[in-house]
C-alpha cells in the first residue's frame, strides 16, 4: 500500500477520528490537524510484526522497516486489547498513545507529545488530569498560577486554588484570553465554589533583590501554604514552574490552558493584581495603570520619561533600570 492509499483507508473506516491514532507523524493526521507528512509511522506488536508478508524487510527486533520507500513500520510492546485493527495495522487511541510516547527518549515526538496532550485536556473539558488524579484517590487537587512577571511596575501575584469534584464553570480558561467582564464574572464564581483559596504576593523590592523568577515561586510557596490552611492538599497542578514541595505535584507547560483548576489560579491572581495596579492608577493616573497593568506600554514608558519612577516601580528591569542609570531624579 502507498502512503495516499494508507490514509484513504484510515480516513473511510467507520471509527470517531477522536477515538484513533496512529503512533508517529501519521497521528495527527487523524485528527485532521495535518494533511501532509513525509513518512508514515505505525506501530503493532511483536506477532503482528512477524505475520505481516513483508516485500521488503529491513532490520530486526526493535528496529524500523521500510516499506515501499515511503512507509516506516515499526512495533512497541502494549497491551492489544487497547489497540484497533486496521487492515492488519494497529492504532491506538488517545490516552494510550500519551501514554505509550511519554516514555519515548525519541525528540521527533516531542511535538506529537504535545498535541496529544492538548487534545486528551479538551476532549476531557480541561479535567483530564484531574480525572486522572482522582482515579487514584486524589480528591484535594490544587491548581497554582502567576500573573505579573513582566511588568514594570508592582507585585509578582500568585494563587493556589482547590476546587470541589462537582465544579463547573463554563467558558473557563487562562485568564489572559478572557475580557475583563467574564473574568470579574469567574472570579466571583471560583470564590463561592471553591474548598480553599490561597494568595502569595511578592513585592518589587524583594522582585529586585532576589530576581523575577525566584520572587514567583516564593509567591507560590507563599499561596500553596496560605491555600492549605483553609484546605486539606493531596496534589498540586503548577502552570510551568518547577517547585519543591512536600506534597506530590506536577509541572505542566501552558497548564492554565490544560487545566481546570489552574484557569481558576490564574483567573484569581490575574483579578487579585489587577485590583492592586487600578488603586495606583488612582494616585498616578498620569502611569495610565488602568489600562497597561504596569506593562512597559508607549504611555507608561513615557510618564517615566516626563515624571521619574514610582518607589513601587522594578528598578531591577531595564526600562526603570536605564532611567535610573541616565537620572539623579528621585522616585515619586
Amino acid at each position: 500500500m502507498t502512503k495516499e492509499e494508507i490514509i484513504k483507508v484510515l480516513k473511510e473506516i467507520n471509527i470517531p477520528k477522536e477515538k484513533i491514532i496512529l503512533l508517529g507523524p501519521t497521528a495527527l493526521i487523524m485528527q485532521d490537524i495535518i494533511e501532509k507528512v513525509d513518512t508514515i509511522n505505525i506501530a503493532c506488536p511483536k506477532n503482528i510484526y512477524d505475520e505481516i508478508n513483508w516485500e521488503k524487510r529491513m532490520g530486526s527486533f526493535n528496529t524500523i522497516v521500510k516499506y515501499q520507500n515511503n512507509i516506516e513500520i515499526e512495533y512497541l510492546f502494549y497491551q492489544e486489547q487497547r489497540t484497533i485493527k486496521v487492515n492488519n495495522y494497529f492504532v491506538s487511541d488517545l490516552e494510550y498513545s500519551y501514554e505509550i510516547l511519554k516514555f519515548s527518549q525519541n525528540k521527533k515526538f516531542k511535538k506529537l507529545l504535545e498535541n496529544l496532550e492538548y487534545l486528551l485536556c479538551e476532549d476531557n473539558n480541561f479535567y483530564w488530569y484531574e480525572k486522572n488524579l482522582r482515579k487514584n484517590n486524589v480528591k484535594y487537587i490544587a491548581g497554582v498560577d502567576e500573573v505579573g512577571r513582566g511588568p514594570l511596575i508592582g507585585p509578582v501575584v500568585t494563587a493556589c486554588v482547590v476546587l470541589p469534584e462537582t465544579f463547573s464553570l463554563d467558558g473557563l480558561t487562562d485568564s489572559k484570553k478572557l475580557t475583563e467582564k467574564k473574568r470579574n464574572y469567574f472570579y466571583e464564581e471560583i470564590k463561592k465554589q471553591a474548598l480553599g483559596i490561597g494568595i502569595g504576593i511578592i513585592d518589587a523590592q524583594k522582585i529586585d533583590e532576589i530576581n523575577i523568577y525566584e520572587a514567583t515561586k516564593l509567591a507560590m510557596y507563599k499561596a500553596i501554604s496560605a491555600c492549605s490552611k483553609k484546605c486539606k492538599i493531596e496534589h498540586v497542578l503548577i502552570d510551568a514552574m518547577p517547585l519543591e514541595l512536600d506534597i506530590p505535584h506536577t509541572s505542566i507547560i501552558k497548564g492554565d490552558l490544560k487545566s481546570i483548576t489552574i484557569s481558576a489560579a490564574s483567573v484569581i491572581a490575574k483579578v487579585t493584581r489587577d485590583s492592586m495596579l487600578y488603586e495606583l492608577d488612582k494616585q498616578y493616573p498620569m502611569y495610565d495603570f488602568k489600562n497597561n497593568k504596569g506593562y512597559g506600554t508607549k504611555t507608561h514608558l513615557e510618564a517615566i520619561k516626563k515624571y521619574g519612577i514610582l518607589k513601587q516601580h522594578r528598578r531591577s528591569f531595564a526600562p526603570v533600570k536605564d532611567y535610573l542609570d541616565s537620572h539623579e531624579k528621585e522616585p515619586v
